[in-house]
């Protein structure tokens, strides 16, 4: 079992719809939570920018104990109509950034696991890293990339006392795919609901879980 009272967890994308449902959940259950997000001025494609905001929650709180990546963006379309820009901003957004965030905040968590706390990273996939989707074959693939980092990297971080899950539920009822940068989305089956949704992180969270495939949802 994970405490969340008291823990310090930066949420990235905290202005999201599952972002803002998780920051909020966290706080319901004791924690800390410091908010990063494009919007508030933070852009996390610049390994600069991430280390600000990692040097700034330490200055404020005096440790880290938790990290949850819930930023992302969506494009639609067929693949071979794909423009290079927004390949690289897919992967961008949610596979190189994602990457240097958990990179970056390693000595952070694992100096919160030295004081005896249990420290986790949350990304959240989704289940197109399990069943890649035509029309949206680049993003399937960035966010492959980062289940496939988080896979392999979780081996790694337990040494160090860090736990690492990838949440990877379904099509969720939220505005993302309302937002897309490119491509228009197509008609999705009945979304998950994402209080529910976010509810089911939160218990992976303190349970201790170390895997939330699509179906956990």
């Amino acid at each position: 079992m994970t405490d969340l009272q008291g823990a310090v967890v930066l949420v990235v994308g905290a202005t999201g719809g599952l972002g803002s449902r998780i920051a909020e959940q966290l706080e319901d259950e004791g924690a800390i939570v410091a908010r990063s997000s494009k919007s508030a001025g933070h852009d996390l494609r610049e390994p600069a920018a991430i280390a600000e905001v990692l040097e700034g929650v330490q200055a404020e709180h005096g440790r880290l104990d938790g990290l949850v990546v819930a930023s992302g963006v969506v494009a639609f379309g067929a693949a071979s109509e794909l423009e290079a820009a927004t390949v690289e901003e897919l992967f961008a957004v949610n596979t190189t950034s994602p990457i240097q965030l958990i990179t970056q905040s390693q000595s952070y968590l694992a100096a919160s696991a030295a004081d005896g706390r249990e420290p986790f990273v949350v990304t959240l996939s989704g289940v197109v890293a399990e069943t890649p989707v035509a029309g949206l074959a680049a993003y399937s693939a960035s966010k492959a990339g980062l289940a496939a980092f988080i896979v392999a990297a979780a081996r790694e971080y337990r040494r160090a006392g860090i736990r690492l899950v990838d949440a990877r539920p379904g099509h969720t009822g939220t505005s993302l795919s309302e937002h897309p940068i490119a491509g228009s989305a197509p008609r999705f089956g009945e979304p998950l609901d994402p209080d529910r949704v976010t509810a089911r992180i939160i218990t992976a969270i303190t349970d201790g879980e170390k895997d939330l495939p699509s179906t956990a949802f």
